[in-house]
């Protein structure tokens, strides 16, 4: 794809995205959990008491904190682009608006018409749960976008057998990983996929030749991520001692899983919710991946297997961690159903015109000549692929199946009376109190390092705060020291929340278990703070003694 014919498909839709999330965020207050503590983690690299990478952790992996850091570095000037994570909007609005610019090039190279091509494309793009992913700020956004870049680079590889493609594809993965831990079930679905491509490809050769070749191939696409991995976890091993900190740290979502009561049913109920919320995603993927399945079988079209294999690895990742108990029941989790059957659905077409690669290899597959569309298939793919947007966008109000996002449909009930409508406007207004209580502490004359406080809770405040260098927080040198010792640290208050449920893992409470109710012996109780989120907790400032 040339680059202004990208640049149409770019723009517009990160402008759209953009303007999403900016309404959201600085209209109604409507902020994410994870979100947030992702641009507190790249605000605490760049401006905390003790300013270094590191301080952006290793609970969640670091990419989407990362892209964040050219951003986060003016916010010294301009506070909003943490407090209303407008740095966290703009990256999920770029690379969403990437997602589609990638789902256009899967048509382009599949040989679609313009029609079809833009169709297509539109329809994915304004999906109600594209939309609002690429409007959040979330990590959903940059993991389809990197998913979805493999997926294109691997259909072209089965016909171009391209090295590039396939080293792309790998790369691709391998960032994939570092924005969503699911991307190590893509990495292994991607090995054996192409292992089993490459050894299909007979062309005379002899069965030894063919292995070695497809081991060759499935070493190089997983290397990238294979890497990532080592690398990641030899890291948060040698900095926090725990090589895997998102399942051993007491921060860790084992941890949060502990703290939060547990999943909420068994492996049958649970497994049952996973494949409901694909269904909601992608309602027409029974009907589009077997008629998909079935035309490439007829035509012996091994691209068929690219997306199932991807896409659908992630997914399978997801039902089996939620039916297993080992991860919670969110929506969003599911949310490459959506590329799988836009994919699916382009698979109908049957694959026309010639793909043009840097370095084609010997068993690259000639394509039939560009011709015309084949009227009733295109057709039906695109009305098909419209009849997902309205069971979309009705799945998201529904509190059973989305917890993270039904409050969208209470935003323009102005004055919500029934019970719904009051828990989802607590859900908007989940960090209003964080916002307020951190415009509390900046307006009092302080000194760097005067605030004592957890992260678990305490990234909202911090995140808001136009002095983040006044706190100190678990990822900084010598906390343990100040906990320990706060009023020979020069610390002047201590924020606490009750020590139960995530509250226990909470490093003062932690350290002072009494501290909610008495002060712990080290501080008196100069403020409570009630608190208008839906699960958040009430705060408590402490004055510290002496």
């Amino acid at each position: 794809m040339n680059r202004s014919r990208a640049a149409t498909i770019l723009l517009p839709s990160f402008a759209v995205y953009l303007v999403v999330g900016l309404t959201l965020s600085l209209k109604f207050g409507y902020l994410l959990g994870d979100a947030l503590s992702r641009t507190y983690a790249a605000q605490a690299v760049l401006f905390s008491r003790d300013p270094h990478v590191s301080a952006i952790g290793f609970v969640f992996t670091p990419l989407t904190a990362l892209l964040q850091l050219p951003l986060v570095a003016f916010s010294n000037l301009l506070p909003a682009l943490t407090r209303w994570n407008i740095s966290g909007l703009i990256v999920s609005a770029v690379f969403m608006a990437g997602t589609v610019v990638v789902i256009h090039g899967i048509c382009r190279d599949r040989g679609c018409t313009r029609t079809q091509t833009y169709v297509l494309t539109a329809l994915f793009a304004i999906n109600p749960m594209i939309v609002f992913y690429g409007a959040n700020g979330m990590s959903e956004a940059v993991f389809l976008f990197f998913v979805c870049a493999a997926t294109r680079r691997l259909l072209r590889w089965v016909h171009t057998d391209d090295v590039h493609d396939l080293l792309v594809a790998g790369v691709a993965l391998a960032f994939a990983y570092l924005t969503r831990y699911d991307a190590v079930a893509a990495v292994a679905g991607t090995a054996a996929l192409v292992f089993l491509v490459t050894l299909l490809r007979r062309g005379g050769r002899g069965r030894a030749e063919m292995t070695r070749r497809a081991i060759l191939d499935a070493v190089l696409v997983a290397s990238p991520g294979l890497v990532a991995f080592l690398v990641w976890a030899a890291t948060s091993w040698l900095i926090t001692g725990e090589a895997l900190a998102q399942l051993s740290s007491s921060y860790g979502n084992a941890a949060i899983l502990e703290q939060s009561g547990g999943s909420t049913g068994g492996p049958s109920e649970n497994a049952l919710f996973s494949i409901m919320a694909i269904v909601v995603l992608a309602p027409v993927l029974p009907v589009v991946l077997p008629i998909a399945a079935a035309l490439s079988l007829r035509r012996r079209d091994l691209e068929f297997l690219v997306a199932p294999v991807v896409l659908g690895s992630v997914l399978a990742f997801q039902l089996l961690s939620f039916a297993t108990g080992s991860t919670f029941g969110f929506l969003r989790f599911y949310i490459c159903a959506i590329p799988l059957v836009t994919v699916a659905a382009i698979q109908w077409v049957p694959a026309r015109g010639h793909l043009t690669s840097r370095r084609p290899g010997v068993f690259a597959r000639r394509r039939p000549e560009l011709g015309s569309a084949i009227r009733p298939v295109a057709v039906t793919v695109m009305a098909l692929s419209a009849v997902a947007l309205p069971v979309t966008a009705f799945a998201m109000v529904q509190p059973s199946l989305s917890s993270q996002q039904y409050a969208l449909g209470s935003l323009f009930d102005v004055e919500p009376t029934s019970t719904e409508g009051m828990s989802a406007r607590r859900v908007i207004a989940s960090f209003s109190t964080e916002r307020t209580l951190a415009e509390y502490l900046d307006r009092q004359d302080l000194a760097p390092g005067s605030i004592l406080t957890d992260s678990v809770y305490g990234f909202a405040i911090v995140a808001a705060s136009e002095h983040p260098d006044r706190f100190v927080v678990p990822s900084d040198d010598g906390f343990t020291e100040v906990l320990n010792e706060p009023a020979a640290a020069g610390v002047r208050y201590i924020l606490t929340v009750p020590n139960v449920g995530r509250g226990e893992s909470d490093a003062v409470n932690r350290r002072y278990p009494t501290i909610w109710d008495n002060g712990g012996g080290v501080a008196t109780l100069a403020l409570e703070v009630p608190n208008d989120g839906a699960d958040q907790p009430v705060w408590r400032v402490y004055e510290v003694l002496g």
